[in-house]
């Protein structure tokens, strides 16, 4: 009997690990609409691309040699950790002779020997690669809670434009943004808000998950709350999103719902249709910017704006709210 009961606690615990986390979903929020500047600073250096290096004995590639590939996160060199390419730089330039590399690859940590080269031109030593350590963009603000100022955005990730992979966060700041035009988006070219960060600091961010981005306000947002549906509460036909596409500040403008996968966990969870003649005329649909924008049917919040068809500008996906909810209890 003994070891019967062993084994069904042993399943029990099993089992309770590989449930899910889901997230206890407030009645209210505050609701978002409101745009946002996150700048911040990637954990070590992240490998955008390579360049050959022209020796006196021939072309060659170290970095390739070695290993590396674009999308990789050098965290340290011979065990030091690095945090600017600056500083990548100067310690493969000084080096005298073989280098460790610890970076991090989909979240596994690996070390590579780098054997940098002599550049027949200015006799420098180079590694053959491209690294970038900081980046910037604009989103929208889908909802916070007032109780902690914990908020949520953009309802993807930030990821490397070169790699498409999540950018893993070191240290983050979030400012506020002044819109100052829209470059309109048409089929084939997507569009983008303009903006400038007035350098004023509001908040942090704490995580950067496929769901979206999370953090903290230092100062709330003055916004209405608003109650939160489910999954279940979405279906196809009228609903409206809250965005700010020029200086007038956060207008409600007409959307609808169409297509519903009711069992996503990721970010295109419904399609949707900008209808709003004054959106249509100002953006031409969904622009970069956007993303973020709450989703509201029924006067409730029951999701955000993430995507947009690249072929249709008025056409774009959203995520459930219950998942961003998710993802922001879990940290995925």
């Amino acid at each position: 009997m003994k070891r019967w009961y062993r084994w069904f606690s042993l399943a029990a615990v099993l089992l309770l690990l590989a449930v899910p986390v889901r997230a206890i979903i407030p009645e209210t929020v505050g609701v978002g609409g409101m745009p946002f500047g996150v700048r911040f600073t990637a954990e070590g250096v992240v490998i955008v691309g390579f360049s050959e290096v022209v020796t006196e004995g021939g072309v060659v590639n170290p970095a390739k040699d070695a290993g590396l590939s674009p999308g990789d996160v050098i965290v340290a060199v011979n065990g030091e950790e690095i945090e600017t390419a600056e500083e990548m730089t100067k310690r493969i330039e000084e080096a005298d002779g073989p280098l460790v590399l610890s970076y991090l690859r989909d979240g596994e940590r690996g070390e590579v020997l780098l054997c940098p080269a002599e550049s027949a031109k200015d006799g420098r030593r180079r590694a053959g690669l491209w690294v970038r350590d900081t980046m910037a963009g604009i989103g929208t603000v889908t909802y916070y809670l007032p109780e902690t100022g914990e908020f949520a955005g953009l309802g993807h990730g930030i990821c490397d434009p070169e790699s498409g992979k999540l950018v893993t966060m070191e240290e983050s700041t979030v400012t506020d943004v002044l819109i100052t035009g829209v470059e309109r988006g048409a089929p084939g070219v997507p569009g983008e808000l303009k903006g400038a960060f007035t350098g004023s600091a509001t908040g942090t961010l704490t995580s950067n998950t496929a769901c979206g981005v999370f953090g903290i306000f230092e100062k709330l947002p003055e916004s209405d709350t608003i109650a939160v549906g489910s999954r279940e509460d979405v279906h196809p036909g009228r609903a409206s999103i809250l965005c700010t596409v020029d200086g007038e500040g956060v207008r409600e403008y007409a959307v609808c719902i169409t297509q519903i996968d009711r069992a996503s966990r990721d970010n295109r969870s419904f399609s949707v249709v900008v209808t709003d003649k004054d959106l249509l005329d100002k953006t031409g649909g969904i622009v970069q910017g956007m993303s973020g924008s709450p989703v509201i049917q029924d006067g409730r919040l029951v999701g955000a704006v993430t995507h947009v068809l690249v072929g249709d500008p008025a056409e774009g996906y959203g995520i459930f709210i219950e998942n961003m909810f998710d993802a922001s209890c879990s940290g995925r």
